[in-house]
């Protein structure tokens, strides 16, 4: 997997294995700690005098990109004016104090350095790889051939692997047959995997297909969840028997936060807003801990495995690349009935519609209308956005601030709009409404599990400070609620008015969304729905036996593994 994925074509004399080697010289100084300073097996130690630079030189002036001087009579930690931590910090990928006359880098924020004075701290260090004693071994360094020689080790060693755990594993494809059925209008949900995204994920494919066909799902990591949080996605799909939607993977980083010279790094400018730990990225990546509980599809994450996309060499097995959000629009697109438009819902940040109208040349010939659950209309001081870790940034929703870019570019463009905001999403965020329907009717696999997530996210806010915005994946529901169109139960408020995105200037306006008379575009906002009719359409829906889960957990599926695997079972 290293090999494929590394560029170059001396992989071989030119990978080092940092962290195992790491952990070998641990290993080995711990089993022989009789020895002094340190001593082992793969590595010289030696004692030095280190620290870590955390910024560049010219040292001790006094710009505003150092934290620990700026502004400071007095530095931070007892640092040195002068010191080897008080100069400028480097503030971005494309920093140009870090950039010397021939492009090459010359910053060294975040090196190990070895200096001398108050700021450097002794440290035994390992100091070179020691040589393997087996003069006529191919391997020339003494861990390698430990390293080999442990993997090899018959004792302690594993006992299963998938396929020996569950002796009758296969691999199995859920595609619906529906038959002669009239399926309804093409529709593409563009999300950031949010819970409240796969509960509308929930709803959408239970809808009936003669009203809602479920064409394509795009997936925004500039949201809630890192790229490989994809596998949650086919597996929620394999669940409800959909293994025949694609799925596409859209950028990691919002519009124009890419670097322009390397894509595969840039600025996470906006990500930052979103939490690392409680009730954010880590939470969501494992969808608080009920992702492992779901059906394993055999359809998972794969990075670029080809030259063709991006790869560094060919792998045997290409075809097996993840798809990417526009090749999977195309793919749809091409596909589609003469006459025939899509409908779009996104659930997040637009970094993927954006970059649809950009590469269309007629983009309302294929597109019929788009829903986006997102933006803030404020209406006073105290009617502020949801924007968590950003000061000042007060009246912002959250998926508008994602990628504030990307928002400007769709609210101007020629695409039907309805929008979904917070102000409405708000007041249908009742965990104690939905729950309380859940419990009476969770009489399938998918209102079971959507229970049991609701129920642990209520937990949450109600026991920890940190989780008090989860009541916000609630009304991300509606926007799948409202495209479904059941409007003689839910009864929505529609008012039109000239929208504007603001993505320039002050970080504190990014991705604010105003009334602007003058240069505002034309937009249907939903202001209010009947609440109790929409807790009921969705909860119904979910215990509707029509659509209903193929396979309704993994140990349901692991049961199955564990007997002869009838081939005919699943399949509809």
């Amino acid at each position: 997997m290293t090999r494929d994925t590394r560029p170059g074509d001396n992989f071989y004399t030119s990978h080092y294995m940092w962290d195992t080697f790491a952990v070998g010289v641990a290993v080995s100084a711990m089993r022989n700690s009789q020895n002094r300073d340190g001593e082992n097996e793969f590595a010289e130690m030696e004692y030095m005098n280190i620290t870590v630079v955390t910024s560049n030189e010219p040292l001790g002036i006094s710009d505003s990109s150092n934290p620990f001087f700026y502004h400071r009579e007095v530095p931070r930690f007892n640092l040195t004016k002068g010191g080897v931590h008080s100069g400028h910090v480097q503030t971005g990928l494309r920093d140009p104090l870090c950039f010397g006359e021939n492009g090459k880098g010359r910053c060294e924020d975040g090196y190990t350095k070895e200096v001398s004075g108050a700021e450097a701290v002794l440290v035994l260090v390992a100091t070179r790889a020691k040589p393997n004693p087996d003069r006529n071994s191919t391997l020339d360094r003494a861990f390698y051939k430990n390293f080999l020689d442990v993997l090899n080790d018959p004792q302690q060693s594993g006992r299963f692997n998938f396929t020996t755990q569950f002796p009758h594993y296969k691999e199995v494809l859920y595609r619906p047959d529906f038959g002669t059925k009239g399926l309804g209008k093409p529709v593409v949900f563009d999300m950031d995997m949010s819970v409240g995204d796969f509960l509308a994920l929930f709803y959408l494919l239970k809808a009936p297909v003669e009203e809602i066909n479920v064409k394509g799902i795009i997936v925004s990591p500039t949201g809630w969840a890192n790229a490989a949080t994809i596998d949650i996605v086919y597996d929620f799909l394999h669940m409800m028997g959909r293994d025949d939607i694609p799925v596409g993977l859209g950028d990691v980083f919002a519009m124009n936060q890419s670097d322009p010279v390397f894509s595969a790094v840039g600025d996470c400018k906006y990500l930052k807003a979103i939490p690392h730990g409680s009730g954010g990225l880590l939470d969501s990546d494992t969808l608080y801990g009920l992702a492992r509980d779901l059906p394993r599809s055999p359809r998972r994450y794969t990075a670029e495995n080809s030259v063709k996309y991006g790869a560094p060499r060919d792998t045997d097995h290409p075809e097996l690349r993840q798809p990417l959000a526009l090749e999977i629009w195309e793919s749809i697109v091409r596909t589609l009935d003469p006459g025939s438009k899509i409908t779009i819902l996104t659930n997040g940040p637009l970094t993927s519609l954006a970059k649809i109208i950009q590469n269309e040349n007629n983009i309302s010939s294929v597109i019929r209308e788009v829903y986006v659950v997102g933006g803030h209309i404020s209406h006073g001081k105290t009617d502020k956005g949801n924007v968590p870790n950003i000061d000042l940034n007060d009246y912002t929703e959250l998926n508008m601030f994602l990628d504030p870019l990307a928002a400007k570019t769709v609210f101007e463009s020629s695409l039907d709009i309805t929008l979904i905001p917070l102000g409405v999403q708000r007041r249908v965020s009742s965990f104690p409404e939905i729950l309380e329907r859940l419990r009476k009717m969770n009489t399938t696999p998918e209102a079971l599990f959507a229970q049991r997530l609701l129920s642990r996210l209520y937990h949450l806010k109600e026991t920890h400070r940190r989780y008090q915005h989860t009541d916000t994946f609630l009304g991300e529901i509606l926007g799948a609620v409202v495209l479904a169109g059941n409007f003689s139960k839910l009864d929505p408020t529609f008012r039109v008015k000239p929208i504007k995105v603001l993505a320039e200037g002050v970080e504190s306006e990014h991705g604010r969304t105003v009334i602007d008379e003058k240069q505002g575009r034309l937009v249907k906002i939903v202001e209010k729905v009947d609440l109790g009719a929409y807790y009921d359409l969705f909860t119904e829906q979910l215990r509707s036996k029509e659509q209903s889960a193929v396979i309704g957990s993994f140990d349901e599926q692991r049961r199955n593994w564990s007997v002869p695997l009838n081939l005919t079972k699943g399949f509809h």
